[in-house]
């Protein structure tokens, strides 16, 4: 897509750990910054189909910023989703809100909340983690 128009950006949001947002912003996966509970994302290797890549801006998105969306999404929207799904959302939502109004964003719903249901949809490992569901939006998108 990016080939066919000059207006189409492509945008990483990857998890606090892995190696994608240290390859596109820094050029190498070397940056060991934290970790995720995050299932299924956030590798720590560069893969073939992703040597080549152009990408516009890179994100990352701290489990708390996915919590927050994935919550968010469930009260409001009826979506039981993943933290995978919560960081791509919060990625699409932060580059939104940088790129202003009228913008056409597309993102991956790539996960169920189905295999979370011991860990983010469990308030005792909610609370022993340090995670709120409940936290405000607004603060995500900083």
């Amino acid at each position: 897509m990016k080939e066919r128009s000059t207006q189409v950006a492509v945008v990483c949001a990857d998890p606090y750990g892995a190696a994608m947002w240290s390859w596109f912003t820094n050029g190498n996966t070397e940056t060991k910054d934290g970790d995720s509970y995050a299932e299924g994302i956030g590798q720590t290797r560069v893969t073939k189909n992703l040597e080549g890549i152009s990408v516009d801006q890179a994100y990352r998105i701290s489990d708390q910023a996915a919590l927050t969306v994935v919550y968010q999404l469930m009260r409001e929207e009826g979506l039981f989703l993943g933290l995978s799904s919560g960081i791509n959302i919060a990625g699409a939502a932060r580059f939104a809100k940088e790129r202003g109004p009228r913008q056409t964003i597309v993102t991956i719903l790539c996960d169920s909340g189905h295999k979370y249901q011991s860990k983010i949809f469990n308030a005792e490992w909610l609370a022993v983690h340090g995670l709120d569901p409940n936290q405000a939006i607004d603060s995500i998108l900083a």
